[in-house]
Order: structure tokens, then sequence, then C-alpha cells
């Protein structure tokens, strides 16, 4: 009990020493005011019952005799603001937070005006090759390519109904001649009737001039050797608007070929040459190059000739001539 009002009587003086600015005056009123009190704490320890009644008036009377116990238990007035202290040391760095919503989608501007143009940029890398475009249209038929080999002979078809019967055909090759003559017979000269016949076939000269022997053949162009013996061959050949390339072909190859360019006028390209020919052997005409082609024909004014005719018979074999 004694304890308990102790502490009372503490609590009721309200004197702290860290409110006085004298500490040394503020602590000789406290050691006072507690000697005065220890009378009343016997008393209070001797009389419970009436120890509080009695403390209470007590504690009455001194607030309002004025003592200087009152004085310094009230707080003063608020003293100016103290200088800012000295930063303290940076906190733990807190947590991130969750990601804000997304805003609003914010109106379009208004157009800018064009700017100047700048100047033109290194050339870049060359990218990869796009992907395969679609086929474009079918060009021009380009020149005529060289014959091809000869294929394999295909297989026998179905025989068809018989056809009417045919034209009568050229004349064909002598025979052995039987009539007893010491000479031998061959010369022919054609012209054509068609300007630009179709490059690299034999030129078709349609127009007999003369054909002894009959040994040129007006459907194929060629001319075929019935007399063996040495021959000679020649060509005049009118050309207009082109260039003319031509040779003249014995089985298959080139003896001779002539080029003649075109001036703007009509001009004529000429070749002659003498060939050994055996039985059977075939010459001809044809243009070689097809950008080359200004065989003209005009039948008011102007011909293209091919002529042969033979030198003298080969005498080695008589049957033969």
């Amino acid at each position: 009990m004694m304890s308990l009002s102790w502490v009372y009587l503490l609590g009721r003086s309200q004197v702290k020493p860290s409110d006085c600015n004298n500490c040394e005056a503020v602590r000789h009123t406290f050691i006072l005011q507690v000697a005065t009190m220890i009378p009343w704490v016997l008393l209070a320890c001797a009389l419970p019952c009436a120890a509080d009644p009695l403390l209470a008036a007590f504690a009455r009377r001194d607030f309002q005799k004025g003592s200087p116990q009152l004085i310094c238990s009230m707080p003063g007035p608020q003293g100016p603001p103290g200088p800012p202290g000295a930063p303290g040391p940076s906190g733990m760095v807190g947590r991130m937070g969750f990601p804000g919503r997304d805003g609003q989608d914010g109106q379009d501007g208004d157009r800018g005006e064009t700017g100047e143009e700048g100047s033109p940029g290194r050339t870049g890398n060359r990218g990869k090759p796009g992907p395969k475009g679609k086929a474009g249209a079918i060009g021009r038929a380009g020149p005529r390519g060289p014959k091809g080999v000869s294929g394999a002979p295909g297989k026998h078809g179905t025989p068809g109904k018989k056809g009417p019967k045919g034209k009568k055909g050229e004349p064909g090759l002598p025979g052995p001649c039987s009539c007893g003559s010491s000479h031998a017979k061959s010369a022919f000269s054609v012209a054509v009737t068609k300007s630009y016949p179709r490059e690299r076939l034999p030129i078709k000269f349609d127009k007999i001039l003369m054909n002894e022997g009959g040994h040129y053949n007006a459907s194929s162009g060629k001319f075929v050797c019935g007399v063996p013996g040495i021959y000679y061959f020649t060509y005049d050949i009118t050309l207009a608007n082109k260039h003319l390339a031509i040779g003249l072909v014995h089985n298959g190859q080139y003896r001779i070929r002539t080029f003649d360019a075109n001036t703007g006028n009509h001009d004529v390209a000429s070749g002659s040459t003498i060939l050994a020919l055996r039985q059977g052997d075939e010459v001809w005409l044809q243009i070689f190059y097809s950008e080359q082609n200004g065989l003209f024909y005009d039948p008011y004014w102007t011909d293209s000739l091919f002529t042969g005719f033979l030198i003298y018979a080969d005498q080695d074999n008589p049957s033969e001539v």
C-alpha cells in the first residue's frame, strides 16, 4: 500500500527535471516536496481509508496557494525550432510495385508539314533473290535453230486406207547408157519465183530454164548426180532489204559460202565452184543465217539463178556413162 501511495504522490507532483530551465532549483524543490509528503504517507499507511481524501484535499490546497511546485510542473512556452538535423541513412529499396493499367489511347495528332527531301543514302547491300514471279507473256518466236539429230524410228502404225492415185512424178535418174553414144549429157539452169525462202533448207528453184538429163528435182530443190564426173556450179542471186548469207551444199556439207551486205539498193550475190560427183550425190543452195535472208524476186525485171553442168564424165567405169 505504501508503494502505491508513493507513486501516486510523485505522479501528482508533476515535477519533471527535464521540464525546468534551472535543473538545480528543480532538484531542491523536488527533495523538499518529498520530505513534506513523508508524514502524510505514514499517515496514509495507518489510515488507509482516510488517506486518499486527505491527499486529494492537500493537493487541491497546494494548487490554490500557487507554490513553486505548481510553476515548475506547468509546461513553458514552445521554443523556436531547432536547426535541421543531419540526413539519416537511406532506407532499404522497397519491392517493385505491380505494373499499372494501360492508359487510354490518345487522339491522333494533326498531320505535320512535308519536310525537305533528304540527301540520298548509301546503297544498301544486295538483298536475297525474291520468289519466282509469274510466267510472262509468250514472246515472239526466235530464229530457227540448227537441225537436230534424227531420232530413232517410231513404231509402224496401222495401215491407213488406200488413197487416190497421185500425179505423175519427176523423171528418174537415167539408167546405164545403152545407146552407144560416147558423150554423156547433164546440165541445168533454174530460177526462183518467191522472195525470202525458209532458212537452212534447200531453196526450191521452181522455174526450169533448162534440165538436160532431168537430174535437177524442182520439188526438192536438189540436183542429183546421174553421171559421175567433174561438174561446174554457179549462182547469181538478187538481194534487197536485207543482207544475204548463202552457201552451196554438197551431201549436207557446205562447199562455198558467200555474204553480201545490202547497201539500200538492189545487189547481186554470186559464187561458183567445181565439184567431183559420184552417182547419187546431191547439190543444192540454202540460206545459212536466219537474220541475213535477202533473196529477192521480181517477176518484171530480175531473176535469181542456179546453174550447173557436167564438164567431163568419169571414164573409170564405162558402164556408168
